[in-house]
């Protein structure tokens, strides 16, 4: 029996991605960020994204200010749940794999961590992403960073060749989430690790909600629960499996929608799980 067990279970797999790829695709391709820094109304549902006069999108996701400002112009869209550089605990000369890496924020933060001799890989099913996420590695300076277009249930990327994945708030929108944790297995090294930023469900959802294609391309329908997520990890193969609420994410949250608090229903948490080393 699969573990796909989401709130938007019921979809066709392919108009699911169908559906995210053509809301993503029309963020990358206007020429201002999402959130935050242009003063997004979110009476407009955007999800997983926030506005705020007073500080960017990504600060009020845990990113810091010099985070921010590390960055050129034109990766950060302010979009996420979360900052998973605060957990992941890259090193330098590591490999780091980005699913759903959008502009290419994370990565060049990761590559900031990784250093000259580590790499980078970002996977964005979207066109428009990849293409922005590309000519953003010459404003970055980030020779060690490249970008593929791929599904993430369906890495572009060979077997046990990645120290750590990362993703902010990405694997609620894959279909086929099982597929997205074992192919994130099949391409860690042994004792490699994952370090997601994700939506967890809380509650329910109303059946407005679970069938809105808003609020499914919005990281709210596709949310899985806890027990969900630790099934699938370790079905994947996954150990040492921590997944953390963060009860702080309940003020972004709950300006996701004019018309409701899904902090009612949603939380952002931490996915942590571990690859077992090969037995000597």
């Amino acid at each position: 029996m699969s573990n796909d067990t989401t709130a938007a279970g019921d979809r066709d797999p392919e108009e699911t991605r169908e559906m995210v790829r053509k809301r993503y695709g029309t963020i990358a391709s206007d020429s201002q960020d999402c959130c935050g820094d242009v003063g997004i109304d979110t009476t407009d549902d955007d999800g997983c994204c926030d506005g705020d006069a007073d500080v960017t999108g990504s600060e009020r996701l845990g990113y810091d200010a010099d985070d921010v400002a590390s960055v050129a112009e034109g990766a950060d869209l302010g979009l996420g749940c979360g900052n998973p550089k605060a957990f992941a605990e890259m090193t330098p000369g590591e490999t780091v794999l980005d699913l759903g890496s959008g502009a290419g924020f994370d990565c060049f933060l990761a590559a900031e961590e990784v250093g000259p001799d580590g790499d980078v890989i970002g996977v964005d099913m979207t066109p428009e992403m990849v293409s922005k996420a590309r000519e953003n590695v010459a404003k970055n300076d980030a020779d060690n960073v490249e970008f593929r277009l791929g599904e993430i249930s369906h890495l572009p990327v060979a077997d046990a060749t990645v120290d750590v994945v990362i993703s902010n708030c990405v694997v609620n929108l894959a279909p086929e989430k099982q597929r997205v944790f074992d192919d994130a297995y099949r391409v860690l090294e042994p004792g490699g690790r994952v370090a997601i930023s994700d939506v967890v469900q809380t509650a329910p959802f109303p059946e407005d909600v679970k069938m809105d294609p808003d609020s499914l391309t919005g990281c709210v329908a596709g949310a899985s629960t806890v027990d969900a997520l630790e099934s699938m990890l370790d079905s994947a193969g996954f150990e040492a499996i921590e997944i953390a609420p963060k009860d702080e994410s309940t003020e972004f949250i709950s300006d996701w929608d004019a018309d409701r608090d899904l902090s009612d229903y949603l939380v952002s948490a931490t996915i942590e799980a571990r690859k077992p080393a090969r037995h000597t």
